[in-house]
């Protein structure tokens, strides 16, 4: 499910985030991001389904290999953001 892009006042390219809210390349986590909360995980599979980043760009970034990611995709696909709960990952699967 791709994301149409847009651009804000600033110039700036933007998707509408897991919250609903415009996110921009600086809203991202930052590179070295240890804690992956639901919302982070999030946040970047939005950036690369909205063209932000592309898939390679996000592995390399925040060192995830391709299945990792493509494991927090299909977990937002078939049970939302709350797919992304660790604690839970037994329930869901």
């Amino acid at each position: 499910m791709l994301q149409e892009q847009r651009v804000n006042g600033k110039g700036e390219r933007y998707v509408i985030g897991p919250t609903g809210a415009a996110l921009t390349l600086n809203d991202l986590p930052p590179p070295e991001t240890e804690r992956w909360v639901i919302r982070r995980k999030a946040e970047v599979v939005s950036a690369v389904r909205g063209g932000l980043l592309s898939l390679e760009e996000a592995c390399e970034r925040y060192r995830l290999t391709t299945e990792e990611f493509l494991g927090w995709q299909r977990s937002i696909d078939r049970w939302g953001m709350q797919g992304l709960r660790t604690t839970r990952i037994q329930q869901y699967r």
